[in-house]
């Protein structure tokens, strides 16, 4: 009698401690099963700037009344003002491979400089050993999904979709996890969107500067691009660069001199959320 009491005990104990555990994996899954998106705003936001020319912090398209660092969003490195030197952070959206990705990582590597590049599942099934240089040479790569579209068009199910296949698709074909980093397609976001993305672990990064560099039959020239680094750069700058144009290659090298010249640091983004 005593010793089925014992037992009982033993059993009543085990299955305590093993509730504990579970508890609150059931508590995680019930809460990602049943979070209502619908209470945050779906409201297309296409981001935009207000570039300055006198080095301070554009102007963007943001939802009033949000803050966009309380859904781990940032366009701008917001604790810039308290590092020692003036700082950038390199970005390179990686849509697909155009033959200039080797020469912007040679240049990189060559002044010393980390960046980001922001890959679809597209550009990792097309060019894995590009994506493994990035990582082997100390770069991050971040998540810009899997078919680039706009997300505040897409379900739950489908926004979870393009990132964890995108993911699941680099650590497959190049042995790396992808870094926790997202930029929307074409900048375009919602609160709703920003929320899930948090959500899912990401820190959401769009940028603050931008120019017409995307179309690679109308290339602006490499003379240009360094032109708006000079007029525009600022402390905390993250600036967006196609990895698909010529004259960002051609002026890649001019640029990272110039802002070198300056004074600037080159960080890298997860720096400003650690």
């Amino acid at each position: 009698m005593k010793k089925n009491k014992v037992y009982f005990i033993s059993l009543f104990l085990i299955l305590l401690f093993f509730i504990q555990i579970i508890k609150p994996i059931i508590i995680s899954a019930e809460k990602e099963q049943t979070e209502d998106y619908n209470q945050y705003s779906n409201e297309k936001i296409s981001f935009g700037l207000g570039l300055h020319t006198d080095h301070t912090v554009p102007s963007a398209d943001r939802p009033k009344g949000v803050k966009l660092k309380d859904y781990n969003a940032y366009y701008y490195d917001i604790y810039a003002k308290k590092r020692e030197d003036p700082v950038v952070y390199l970005t390179f959206d990686c849509g697909y491979e155009n033959g200039y990705t080797k020469k912007i990582l040679k240049t990189l590597k060559e002044k010393e400089v980390k960046a980001i590049f922001f890959v679809t599942e597209a550009y990792i099934k097309s060019a894995p050993k590009l994506v493994k240089r990035m990582k082997k040479e100390g770069h991050l790569v971040g998540n810009h999904t899997c078919s680039h579209p706009q997300l505040t068009g897409c379900s739950v199910s489908r926004i979870k979709k393009e990132l964890n296949q995108c993911a699941k698709t680099m650590k497959k074909l190049t042995g790396y996890e992808m870094d926790q980093y997202i930029r929307p397609p074409e900048g375009v976001y919602s609160v709703r969107v920003l929320k899930i993305l948090q959500d899912m672990g990401y820190t959401t990064f769009l940028w603050s500067l931008a120019y017409y560099d995307y179309d690679t039959e109308k290339q602006p020239g490499k003379d240009y691009i360094i032109n708006k680094f000079k007029t525009h750069h600022f402390n905390g700058m993250i600036p967006l660069i196609h990895a698909i144009s010529k004259s960002n290659t051609e002026a890649l090298p001019e640029v990272i001199d110039f802002l070198k010249e300056e004074g600037y640091q080159f960080g890298t983004v997860d720096e400003i959320v650690s």
